[in-house]
């Protein structure tokens, strides 16, 4: 076996693995409340992975036995794969980029705003059609209740806490309303009810809570844009595995073709 077809046998198997990392990358995703609750995030790393999965099988076949017709047609879709993926990483990037998260003082998490994400973020939960099957869906999560498990939580200990955006924006009112922490979702007497329009949204009533305000919404996007950015690693690694598969898979390509002039010659063909 040429050098170049060798390693590019190896850099295959290791594109094999990476697929396995971004199929689990993207079965973490799918398996997150947010992206369970919005069917449209949920399988386009699932699919990529599994392609990168059967090209890069492919890729070390056809290395292995010199075919060329087979290198040819794996580089053929390492090629499209390289641009599906360099298209989806920027695209994520581009969407995630804006961050609506704001600090709180004397607070140990953030509060966020509907307004400080992309607008391509935004039109997917916006329609009232679309947030009543996804509010159905975040309130038969354990999203809020995991947090009144931890029973004896004290205020001080709840205001230290670091929240997820979901339990930050859904499971507690805004901090500006002045509301009374009796338990993590139970809340009484606001101080500045006009502070902000969810303060009039929230709601003691544990299948209810702040799932109406915005600030939910706010956490939601949240939530989607930190997970997409920590898959946006395993992506990034993944893209440039492929690249350097596909440039040494071009040689090997070459070397399959060279081999088979080389046959031919020998056996009198030209």
């Amino acid at each position: 076996m040429g050098v170049a077809n060798y390693i590019t046998a190896v850099l295959n198997f290791v594109a094999f693995l990476c697929s396995i990392a971004v199929i689990a990358s993207g079965i973490w995703l799918s398996q997150k409340p947010d992206n369970v609750c919005i069917h449209i995030f949920r399988w386009p790393v699932i699919i990529l992975g599994f392609l990168i999965l059967l090209v890069s099988l492919a890729g070390f076949v056809g290395a292995c036995c010199y075919n060329k017709n087979l290198l040819a047609f794996y580089l053929c879709c390492m090629a499209i794969l390289i641009a599906l993926f360099l298209i989806l990483l920027v695209f994520a990037f581009v969407v995630t980029r804006p961050d609506g998260s704001y600090d709180v003082p004397g607070r140990g998490y953030k509060e966020y705003r509907l307004d400080g994400y992309s607008s391509w973020l935004r039109n997917r939960i916006l329609g009232s059609k679309n947030w009543n099957k996804i509010r159905a869906c975040l309130a038969d999560t354990d999203v809020c209740p995991k947090l009144t498990q931890r029973q004896y939580m004290t205020v001080d200990q709840f205001f230290a806490a670091h929240l997820s955006p979901l339990q930050s924006g859904c499971c507690k009112p805004p901090t500006i309303c002045g509301y009374t922490f009796v338990n993590p979702t139970l809340w009484t007497n606001p101080t500045n009810p006009m502070g902000d329009p969810d303060c009039n949204l929230w709601s003691n009533d544990q299948t209810q809570l702040c799932y109406n305000c915005n600030s939910c919404r706010a956490g939601l996007l949240g939530n989607l844009r930190s997970e997409w950015r920590k898959a946006n690693i395993i992506l990034i690694v993944a893209v440039v595995v492929l690249i350097c598969v596909y440039v040494i898979g071009c040689s090997a390509l070459k070397n399959a073709q060279t081999e088979e002039l080389f046959r031919r010659y020998k056996q009198g063909w030209i």
